[in-house]
């Protein structure tokens, strides 16, 4: 099996969706799917996805196709579904209570084990299990817990400054809305930089270019 950081983003990318379609199909009762079907579900070609799973050494067999929940946990293997990485979220407005509230952290490879802010008004609410804390406990509190990631949902107007403040702490891992480039000051980070007014461009792009009159 290729090493993942030997292998291209575009191709990571795609591997959730794969584990997305395949553990709906291994709900539903299905063992084994070629690439052929496999492309009709999801709108690759059946080669790209030969392509795709061949970067981690391929899982198929010819004239059988794919047993479904072998690839899935080759997947959950690929991603480090399992490791649970200690996340903490900065920022707990609307978006941060969503984000901690629903998302399914231990699922997706982390585990919340804190929320913070700096609003009066919601120090010491819960959401997704955690009280939310003052952010000036932070220091404290990562050396006590040593959290790995943090999830900010803060304005851009304060993701360097946190963002500064957390990486001085030790922490080199961000999922970050704040629509601030982490990475630039800090290029030893990883970051995961999520910005929803780009995808609405994007579909509002799609809709527009589907509408277009042709010529």
């Amino acid at each position: 099996m290729q090493k993942k950081n030997l292998v291209s983003m575009s191709v990571v990318r795609r591997l959730p969706r794969y584990y997305r379609f395949l553990s709906e199909l291994g709900k539903g009762g299905v063992a084994r799917i070629s690439s052929q079907e496999l492309s009709k579900k999801m709108g690759f070609s059946a080669s790209q996805i030969r392509q795709d799973f061949n970067c981690f050494g391929g899982f198929g067999q010819q004239g059988y196709g794919y047993n479904v929940p072998q690839l899935c946990e080759a997947i959950e293997e690929i991603l480090g579904l399992k490791q649970q990485h200690r996340c903490i979220l900065i920022g707990a407005g609307n978006l941060g209570k969503a984000i901690a509230g629903h998302m399914p952290f231990n699922q997706l490879g982390f585990q919340l084990i804190g929320v913070f802010d700096n609003s009066p008004q919601v120090i010491g609410q819960k959401v997704g299990g955690q009280t939310i804390l003052p952010y000036g406990s932070i220091g404290a509190f990562y050396q006590e817990n040593h959290p790995v990631m943090a999830i900010l949902c803060i304005p851009r107007e304060n993701v360097e400054e946190i963002s500064d403040q957390l990486y001085s702490l030790g922490i080199r891992s961000f999922w970050n809305f704040g629509h601030y480039d982490i990475s630039l000051k800090h290029p030893d980070t990883t970051v995961e930089n999520v910005h929803m007014n780009d995808s609405m461009m994007t579909l509002c792009y799609k809709l527009a270019a589907k509408n277009k009159p042709q010529a």
